[in-house]
């Protein structure tokens, strides 16, 4: 069974109270044995473009660490299920608040493992996120999918425009990116002024060849991202 197939099944959960309590010499054990799918790695791509985050101590060894709202509950675990292998806890739940207000937001972390180190390389530059030179040929439909799904969204209901959110990145990596989206899968986009930076905007026959390409690897709860306009043609998991 293929990670597409084994996706469908992504909501039934095989819990494993021994992993998240295993000993040095079993957690070492089992980061021997591990090694990342092509389908893992097109997840990460797509997690470190957007809200994912990756840390480490000693510059060798990465781990990936993933938080969402909790109303994105079913993706986290959808994330959750692509790197299950790669994580010794299920998703845990965190409430912290700001003015007052109480949030509630959904993680897990990966283990450390020195092969999520070409991601840190890549990705990072000083510690902060930046575009990787290569960023063309790491692009897939699933990357930008999971991308997508973190950080984009229909601009109204009322255009034809879809909208990923890189304020985070500054003006001329982001002009390297549309290249490569382009040069990957000839998707024109626009750079949209705000106040924190700037937005990836896809506008008209651009923005349907983006959902078409990363509409099979949506989440159901992610319909809506793209469903105002009409660009979801195919059953959900």
């Amino acid at each position: 069974m293929g990670d597409h197939e084994i996706l469908k099944k992504y909501l039934t959960f095989f819990r494993n109270p021994k992993k998240g309590n295993m000993n040095t010499k079993e957690l070492k054990g089992m980061k021997q044995k591990l090694k990342l799918s092509k389908f893992q790695r097109e997840v990460i791509v797509g997690m470190i473009l957007g809200d994912g985050h990756l840390e480490t101590n000693n510059d060798i060894t990465y781990r990936l660490k993933i938080e969402h709202s909790i109303k994105q509950r079913e993706y986290t675990y959808w994330l959750y299920k692509c790197l299950e292998s790669w994580v010794l806890k299920e998703p845990c739940e965190k409430r912290k608040a700001v003015f007052g207000k109480v949030f509630t937001n959904i993680w897990f972390n990966t283990v450390s493992h020195v092969a999520l180190r070409y991601y840190g390389k890549a990705f990072y530059k000083d510690k902060i996120k930046t575009i990787p030179i290569n960023i063309a040929k790491l692009l897939t439909p699933v990357s930008m999918a999971v991308w997508f799904m973190d950080d984009g969204s229909i601009k109204s209901k009322f255009h034809k425009t879809l909208l990923i959110n890189t304020q985070s990145f500054p003006k001329d990596k982001l002009e390297f990116l549309q290249k490569a989206i382009f040069q990957k899968f000839q998707i024109n986009s626009n750079l949209r002024k705000q106040k924190e930076g700037f937005q990836l905007e896809f506008r008209g026959q651009d923005a349907t060849r983006l959902a078409e390409i990363i509409e099979p690897y949506l989440v159901a709860s992610m319909n809506y991202k793209i469903d105002p306009i009409g660009l979801t043609k195919l059953p959900k998991l």
